[in-house]
């Protein structure tokens, strides 16, 4: 046997025994799926309130649930238990690579390749209790691509990662799209020679890709990459996402929804990102059937491209009976998370219960979820939260967090 085949044989065993040890080193320290939780009160988020509730996960799966029940001593136990919260605006893709340069409507492309699950973002999000997230392109092109739904904790590989929902496609209204844009004069000599410059090319933009979509079985040469996304978008199997904050944006939004249903080409599925002056004009929203996702609020009552969101926005939206969810835009500092949100929407007026389902169950629902995550529920996704006193109050912490059965997180103070 020569010297090279003696290496190369030695090696492969080196190698193997490496892959062995840091396999068998994986499996034992690979954090457990099960649990035993405690907790005084239990929001269920279907209206429904326990006390002293004792909850098994097994599996990353909720096993049982059980109410009157006093806790021993060491075991896991806080004042309040809701479910994991659902953030669908967390501007977690924020980097250039996730934007389209050379093509202001791209449908084709999906944020989740620009994704980095090794980011300590996703870690510090979870910490805040949000345990799911609804992740989309910047809004830097009309259409920016497909958004992704992830868990904030779980595997780096996003094949195993990403959860099967609701598709959304996602663009954006008002300012941003053509922020940067210039006309070509001459020689263009830059990917921002190109339109949209004002808000009425970025509107232009969205009614050619639809008009365009839907005629192109009659006049086939109006075919474009991704078109049979904006087909699917129409059909309703694809929900709309658009950004938009000020009054005009919100209503140019709605007004297309409106036009595609007139002209017989379907009735879109829309959801506003932003919604800051949803407040003005809630009726056009409940006439449409649109959902929106709030932004936060601003301490000064100043929102994105000078738009003004009033204190009572959320609970005008909950009076008018229209679906509205809350977000943090991925907000990991106290004073301005998601659970921080639900609280300023509860001093604008918003009552607890509908607070909670704002961060529960009804992004749950938009994402056609609600069978798995949103609630607390036997069989459900053992994403859940447990809290030192009432959920979204000054005087309360976030004790613990579990994603799929998991405790990413518990403070010092509680009990193992």
């Amino acid at each position: 046997m020569s010297l090279l085949t003696k290496r190369l044989l030695c090696t492969g065993a080196m190698s193997a025994l490496l892959v062995a040890t840091s396999w068998a080193q994986e499996k034992e320290t690979k954090p457990s799926d099960n649990a035993s939780i405690f907790a005084g009160v239990l929001h269920t988020s279907t209206g429904e309130i326990l006390k002293n509730v004792h909850v098994t996960v097994k599996d990353g799966r909720i096993e049982t649930i059980a109410a009157g029940v006093k806790a021993p001593e060491g075991a896991v136990t806080g004042a309040v238990l809701t479910a994991g919260m659902i953030d669908l605006s967390p501007h977690i893709a924020v980097v250039s690579s996730a934007v389209e340069q050379t093509n202001e409507v791209e449908a084709r492309l999906s944020v989740a390749g620009a994704l980095d699950l090794f980011s300590p973002t996703w870690n510090r999000l979870a910490k805040t209790g949000v345990t799911t997230v609804l992740v989309s392109p910047p809004d830097r092109n009309v259409v920016g691509g497909m958004s992704a739904i992830l868990k904030t904790y779980g595997s780096t590989d996003l094949v195993k990662r990403q959860l099967n929902g609701q598709p959304f496609l996602r663009g954006a209204m008002g300012d941003a799209p053509s922020s940067g844009n210039r006309p070509a004069y001459g020689s263009p000599d830059s990917v921002f020679n190109r339109r949209p410059t004002t808000r009425m090319g970025v509107e232009w933009e969205w009614r050619k890709a639809f008009y365009d979509a839907a005629a192109a079985g009659e006049f086939p040469d109006l075919e474009f990459p991704g078109a049979d996304v904006f087909r699917a978008v129409l059909a309703g199997n694809v929900t709309l996402y658009v950004q938009a904050f000020t009054a005009i944006d919100i209503r140019t939004a709605v007004f297309l929804k409106e036009e595609m249903s007139e002209q017989g080409f379907g009735d879109m599925n829309l959801w506003i990102d932003g919604g800051s002056e949803a407040w003005k004009d809630s009726q056009l929203l409940k006439r449409s059937g649109s959902g929106v996702v709030l932004a936060p609020f601003p301490s000064d009552g100043r929102s994105s491209e000078r738009s003004f969101m009033a204190w009572r926005v959320a609970r005008d939206l909950a009076e008018s009976g229209i679906r509205f969810t809350l977000s943090a835009h991925g907000s990991t500092t106290p004073g301005s998370t998601l659970g921080d949100q639900a609280g300023r929407a509860m001093h604008g007026g918003l009552k607890f219960q509908q607070a909670l389902n704002a961060v529960t169950i009804e992004p749950a629902r938009a994402l056609g979820m609600e069978d798995r995550i949103g609630t607390i529920a036997i069989g459900k996704h053992a994403d859940l939260v447990l809290w030192s006193g009432t959920p979204f109050e000054l005087t309360s912490r976030i004790s613990a967090v579990w994603v799929d059965g998991v405790r990413i997180f518990q403070t010092t103070t509680e009990q193992n």
